[in-house]
């Protein structure tokens, strides 16, 4: 009989296996194990384990009686790694053989994983979570940013600084791939003058195997190794070169593995040039010619499209494709001219630059949007692609994004939502009949695990302001009255996402004055917590950021709002889980999908958003509010002040009146009535099990050569 593992190895088998981060009972017995330290770590049990002998383990657990749940955990872990009974098991067996290559530039699964920067990265962890829930076979593949994205910290003039911190990939759930001969396995990419070497770190997430390329080898010179230090850094050249290790790189490394994909999904653009490496391979294997090999790899593409802003498409001069591509240009038989045609709208064009939207939309025969708007948007700004089509036979569909629910729903909302809908209704979030149970949910019991969440986000963003104020050396009164800093019965409305000008973070600051008077209504008090990074570069969203830090220091407008620095995944969950009210106001149609709202109705809050994105096609007047009508002026500012007005007509109109408007046990019926409304038609709509079973069913198995059926992305 093999000896008893012990609860240490038994809690790092976990550990190593980000499946833990999606599953709140596991979590809360790391919490249990040393709750600040935990906290100290980000969530990271991997380092936590490493600062526990397994004695001291041993005897902690035992103070707190942890034995039973970790072998009841760790049953569960084992259990759900082999189960052979999963919906993709019925569905994907297609792909059980050569499973689909999921390529992005960013991943977000864990705040303790810092290889993401915001929306894009964490739909793509929730991709990757519901594809491991699913069963479906799909590997992810992506870069390890040594230093990650930036720590963001508001100075005394309300500017935001930007640091950046090496991190140590031995404390991550981070293992480095090795050959037989018990080296690390290291592809290259080939410039004009140089190669660029990486080695494969590999990231378990439930049943999917994440692998991450890292150019921090001593192979790189020094400027070549700091490739990888940080998502989204640098200059043009910095990103071409990540781009072409990402693309060529990530195919190449699956080769290395011995993994040969049946379907390349490339989430957005920056994986374009994989598609490159996979003509290269057919015409050097399979003796194809160019165009042939082209066609057979765009039959096995797809692409995801996520952005309708035309700065959000990366594009690349001649000189910086030739020195770049120049070798696999040649590998491809093409000459420069033939080499930049692949990434401009018209070939002939010989002062077009080379954008790699274009190259994926002609190395992948299934594109989609991710809304149904953001499809309508699409096809009209990549209509020039396909000339002799008209704007409706443009062929990019859209799949509406989702959110991994057990990711971002709150434990106390799960218990409820235990009681009323079917047993394990967790294993088919994606069927619409499982949320119709919703209804059940007693008024009071829902209000009042709503309160309790909220009265949970303002301790911990009292916390927060605290820390950020002894950082800036504050007095001890100071710190006392942030302390006490909003009220837990007050109408909570949050705001968080990145601080692009588009996405207008200072709309409802257009009438200040009238602000100030809604939210010190001593009877119906109302309060906002914002939240977001501006891009490094973007001066115009670092001073849309400093301008409500500045409000929310005023005497007018403190303790009614607040902002919050270094916005990540943590934040994220403790804002959706708490807040009454979601604000989102992009200027429309700008906004692709959005997905942080999405993860607000989950647990009970509702949106207040433009009819942009997801939110146009969810919105029926009783599930949540609506800024403006949906139509679009030609002029911006117009269309600002329109939007402006109806943000703080509906706000004081509706919501607010809504909100305080109660019975004799002091519930309000109405409000609650749009909360159950709201999870019971949205929660199914608006998960990453419905998209990724979208994505299957509408694209994978198409371009693995399977029977197509009947597409809810197409147009």
């Amino acid at each position: 009989m093999p000896a008893e593992m012990t609860v240490h190895a038994k809690l790092t088998e976990i550990a190593n296996n980000l499946w833990w981060s999606w599953q709140p009972e596991v979590d809360d017995i790391f919490r249990r194990i040393d709750p600040i330290r935990f906290t100290e770590l980000s969530h990271n049990p991997v380092q936590l384990l490493k600062e526990y002998t397994p004695n001291k383990l041993e005897k902690r657990c035992r103070e707190e009686v942890l034995h039973s749940k970790i072998n009841w955990a760790f049953r569960r872990f084992k259990e759900y790694l082999a189960s052979d009974s999963t919906w993709g098991d019925t569905h994907a067996g297609l792909l059980n053989f050569r499973p689909v290559a999921y390529f992005s530039a960013e991943f977000g699964i864990h705040e303790s994983l810092r290889v993401y920067s915001g929306g894009l990265g964490v739909l793509a962890g929730d991709h990757l979570k519901s594809a491991s829930d699913l069963g479906v076979p799909l590997v992810g593949i992506g870069l390890f940013y040594h230093e990650g994205y930036f720590s963001q910290a508001i100075d005394e003039n309300g500017w935001q600084q930007e640091t950046y911190t090496e991190v140590d990939s031995e404390t991550m759930p981070l293992t480095v791939l090795k050959g037989p001969d018990g080296k690390e396995i290291i592809i290259s990419v080939e410039t004009r003058n140089e190669k660029i070497y990486a080695r494969i770190m590999h990231v378990m997430v439930g049943r999917i195997r994440l692998y991450l390329l890292d150019a921090n080898v001593p192979q790189n010179s020094d400027e070549i190794r700091s490739l990888t230090a940080r998502l989204y850094g640098g200059d043009q050249t910095t990103r071409i070169r990540q781009e072409m290790l990402l693309g060529i790189g990530g195919m190449r490394a699956l080769e290395a593995i011995g993994i040969n994909p049946r379907v390349i999904h490339m989430n957005e653009g920056h994986s374009a040039f994989a598609g490159l490496e996979v003509i290269r391979q057919r015409m050097h294997k399979d003796g194809m010619t160019f165009d042939n090999a082209l066609r057979e790899t765009a039959a096995s593409g797809v692409f995801t499209t996520h952005t309708p802003v035309a700065a959000g498409h990366d594009r690349f001069d001649g000189g910086l494709i030739d020195y770049h591509l120049g070798p696999m240009g040649d590998a491809l038989g093409l000459d420069h001219h033939g080499l930049m045609a692949l990434g401009r709208v018209d070939p002939q064009n010989h002062h077009e630059t080379f954008c790699m939207t274009v190259l994926a939309f002609k190395t992948s025969r299934r594109a989609n949007a991710v809304s149904n708007l953001h499809g309508v948007v699409s096809r009209k700004m990549w209509a020039c692609l396909w000339p002799w089509r008209s704007e409706e036979e443009i062929p990019i569909g859209h799949i509406t994004n989702g959110v991994h629910v057990n990711s971002w729903l709150a434990t106390q909302m799960r218990v409820i939502y235990d009681r009323v809908l079917p047993a394990e209704w967790f294993l088919r979030t994606g069927e619409p009949e499982v949320w119709a149970g919703f209804e059940q949910v007693t008024p009071g019991e829902l209000w009042e695990t709503h309160q309790a969440l909220k009265a949970r986000l303002i301790v911990y963003m009292r916390s927060c302001l605290m820390k950020q104020a002894a950082r800036k050396n504050a007095s001890d009164s100071e710190l006392a009255d942030l302390s006490e800093m909003m009220d837990p019965q007050a109408l909570t409305i949050g705001f968080a996402r990145r601080f692009a000008p588009y996405k207008r973070a200072d709309l409802i600051l257009h009438d200040a004055k009238r602000l100030a008077r809604i939210a010190h209504d001593a009877n119906r008090p109302v309060q906002f917590i914002f939240c977001g990074k501006a891009h490094p570069a973007d001066e115009i969203g670092k001073s849309i950021l400093q301008k409500i830090v500045r409000l929310s220091e005023t005497d007018e407008f403190r303790g009614k709002i607040v902002f919050l620095e270094d916005y990540d995944i943590n934040f994220t969950r403790h804002l959706v889980q708490g807040v009454d009210v979601w604000l989102n106001n992009p200027r429309r149609p700008l906004e692709a999908s959005g997905t942080s709202g999405q993860k607000v109705v989950l647990n009970g809050g509702l949106n207040f958003s433009v009819l942009d994105g997801w939110w146009a096609e969810a919105y029926d007047e009783t599930n949540g509010f609506a800024i403006g009508d949906g139509h679009i002026h030609a002029n911006d500012d117009i269309q600002d002040q329109r939007d402006a007005e109806s943000l703080i007509d509906v706000l004081e109109n509706q919501i607010v009146k809504i909100y305080y408007e109660r019975d004799t046990d002091d519930l309000p019926q109405d409000w609650i009535m749009r909360m159950k409304h709201s999870v019971k038609t949205l929660g199914w709509r608006y998960n990453a099990d419905r998209m990724v079973m979208d994505y299957v069913t509408g694209t994978y198995i198409p371009a693995a050569g399977g029977e197509s059926a009947e597409m809810r992305m197409m147009p």
